[in-house]
């Protein structure tokens, strides 16, 4: 059985299960009682791992919860296509497939190849964890000034082979690889 955790024990950073979905608390407050018999309670900001939804909630300091069943796979990215995203699991070689939903903002950096974590709740996949970095082919950006000397601090668009858009500097060409933070989604330099 899995090791429970009362409520006044869950810290920021905590993954926790409560109705029979995982959360991870974002923030914890405890509140002590100021009156005599008054019940300690604790305030979570949690997110749901399912859904994404963010939300507060309060709970009695003795209230327990379980443990999820979390686990984390590497994955390649294989393809897209009506029925979701499918991503090779690189230890049982099995194909897990994520709705649009699990995806979300990751579809820009997703291209063929790309390794990944993969989140699994109860053995179903929930989502995923991109690198920090991703390595993306810039498809459109216009001709750079050649010899300009502030080519570090000037920049242009670009469109990259996943249809995002970022500002890169003037010297980056039509072609090349550039490295873009998956936080961030700006450029972090070539590749």
């Amino acid at each position: 059985m899995a090791a429970l955790i009362e409520a006044i024990d869950v810290k920021r950073k905590t993954l926790f299960e409560h109705e029979d979905i995982p959360y991870y608390c974002m923030e914890a407050d405890v509140s002590s009682p100021t009156a005599r018999g008054g019940q300690t309670l604790v305030r979570l900001k949690m997110r749901n791992l399912l859904t994404n939804a963010v939300f507060e909630k309060s709970f009695k300091a003795g209230e327990k919860f379980k443990e999820p069943d979390l686990e984390t796979v590497e994955a390649t990215y294989l393809y897209g296509d009506a029925d979701g995203y499918h991503f090779l699991d690189q230890q049982s070689f099995e194909t897990l497939t994520l709705t649009e939903g699990m995806v979300g903002n990751a579809l820009d950096f997703l291209i063929d190849g790309l390794l990944i974590q993969l989140n699994k709740y109860n053995g179903n996949p929930i989502g995923l964890e991109l690198p920090i970095f991703v390595d993306l082919t810039v498809t459109q950006t216009e001709p750079g000034l050649s010899g300009s000397s502030q080519s570090g601090s000037v920049t242009k668009v670009a469109t990259l082979e996943t249809g995002l858009e970022i500002r890169v500097p003037l010297f980056i060409k039509e072609g090349e690889k550039v490295k873009v933070s998956t936080e961030t989604r700006e450029f972090a330099g070539r590749a």
